[in-house]
């Protein structure tokens, strides 16, 4: 028991000390002009595990995920191969619908799962998805 004590204020006067050297790594690079301030700490999204560099969550590349995930949209199959500039107005409507009745945090892996299935975006809905993407990234 007595060991168990010793160890956790051995390893908090540890981690204090290793905190302390920090700080003064830090204030000695402001000092000199390579920092303007101390560099806050980043909130962690809880849904992306922070193991990549980009969240997978909202990558848009189909590399970083081989696995093809439906959001209720089996009925765009029908449109693979099919050229973004090709779909009529009711053809687009059919992605609006999908896309319109999901969550923000969803997009880009549908877009992904669009991308896997061979499936282009109607050049109308582009620019709106994008922006949402873009916006759950910042």
């Amino acid at each position: 028991m007595w060991i168990l004590v010793i160890g956790l204020l051995l390893l908090a006067t540890l981690a204090l000390l290793l905190g302390y050297i920090r700080n003064k790594k830090l204030q000695k690079k402001i000092d000199e002009g390579e920092l303007n301030e101390f560099p806050e700490a980043k909130e962690l999204d809880v849904e992306c595990c922070g193991q990549h560099e980009t969240c997978e969550r909202d990558s848009l590349l189909a590399a970083v995920s081989k696995k093809i995930e439906y959001y209720d949209d089996e009925e765009l199959d029908e449109y693979i191969g099919k050229e973004s500039d090709e779909y009529t107005p009711q053809q687009a409507d059919q992605f609006r619908d999908v896309f319109y009745t999901m969550k923000d945090t969803e997009v880009a892996g549908w877009v992904r799962s669009l991308q896997l299935r061979g499936i282009n975006l109607p050049d109308e809905l582009k620019e709106e998805i994008f922006l949402i993407i873009g916006e759950r990234r910042n």
